[in-house]
């Protein structure tokens, strides 16, 4: 049988597909289907900054209540050098979970800023997590600010977390760049052994009926893994760091597609959501099934063939692709 296995932030993986951070990982019982459908690795669904930050501000509220009149009231918790402060809950998820299975568990940091919060990094590595995703997500809306402030940002959180955790980090971000390419390269510069392409910035509505502002969570589809493709094509062989491919994988196809383009895992969720988790093994026949009818004996033999540096026609991912799309529609 073509062999799937996989290498992602230095972790072995028997095949490259990748549950990717959602509710589909809050239940251990749905943690452990998804092994045994052939997961090669797990992300857990994030833990937040802001849970960790309004969790910080309980504890000092309730530490700090009533110390004016009871001079002993500020002994009855220690200092938070020596009490794990925040939602105890995610790190107690990520040693029941990791017990559970023996494939890799990747913990999920979602941030928008440097703070205190990144401890936390260190925690989950105490907890049993085998690497860390620190899910990016900043919305660069203040004018004054300027794109290289931005990057910069990026970049200093990447380097704190990276300091604070034995882990591998990979930093799953947005195409939102002025130059994805240097930025990528800062980003590994400063300790990521990964990089997630690409981050969803899910769009809000408008309620014309309630004139108010609401979520709106739309599924990916196939035609959004085409800018990840694009982009991992680009890097593959420049940046020296794993690379991960995310959003709009719905078939074995969609998954081999971004293999061929340099991509190392495949992380996908929305196509679970839809069909469930077992939708996993139906995946992996696809791809399996198409390798060895083109008598592929491993996937790393597709991998990266069809990258920017190393298919038949390098134009096609570059401003040619835009004039032939034109051309062609017309």
């Amino acid at each position: 049988m073509t062999s799937l296995a996989s290498r992602y932030l230095g972790l072995e993986l028997r095949s490259p597909l990748v549950p990717s951070a959602s509710p589909l990982s809050r239940e251990l019982d749905d943690i452990k289907t998804m092994e045994d459908c052939g997961a090669g690795a797990i992300v857990l669904y994030s833990l937040f900054e802001e849970q960790i930050r309004n969790d910080t501000a309980a504890f000092y509220a309730h530490k700090d209540q009533g110390s004016l009149s009871h001079g002993e009231a500020t002994d009855y918790l220690p200092e938070p050098d020596s009490y794990a402060i925040g939602p105890h809950e995610y790190l107690d998820h990520i040693a029941a979970a990791k017990s559970a299975i023996d494939i890799p568990l990747i913990a999920s940091l979602n941030a928008d800023h440097v703070g205190t919060w990144v401890e936390y990094a260190d925690l989950c590595a105490r907890a049993g997590a085998d690497a860390l995703e620190l899910n990016i997500y900043k919305l660069a809306m203040d004018p004054t600010e300027s794109g290289t402030e931005v990057e910069q940002e990026y970049v200093d959180i990447v380097r704190e977390v990276a300091k604070s955790t034995s882990l591998p980090v990979t930093v799953k971000i947005g195409p939102y760049f002025s130059s994805l390419g240097h930025t990528s390269r800062k980003l590994v510069s400063a300790g990521a052994a990964g990089l997630v392409l690409f981050n969803r910035f899910y769009q809000p509505d408008i309620d014309l009926e309630e004139l108010e502002v609401v979520p709106d969570l739309k599924l990916s589809n196939p035609y959004e893994s085409r800018l990840a493709m694009r982009w991992i094509a680009l890097l593959c062989g420049r940046v020296d760091c794993s690379l991960a491919a995310t959003t709009g994988v719905q078939s074995g196809h969609d998954a081999l597609k971004l293999i061929a383009a340099g991509a190392d895992v495949i992380l996908l969720a929305s196509e679970l959501i839809r069909h469930g988790i077992d939708r996993l093994a139906a995946i992996e026949s696809e791809m399996v099934t198409w390798l060895e009818e083109n008598e592929y004996e491993s996937l790393d033999q597709l991998r990266g063939s069809m990258s920017h540096r190393t298919c038949p026609d390098p134009s096609a991912f570059e401003r040619t692709n835009y004039m032939k799309a034109l051309l062609r529609y017309m």
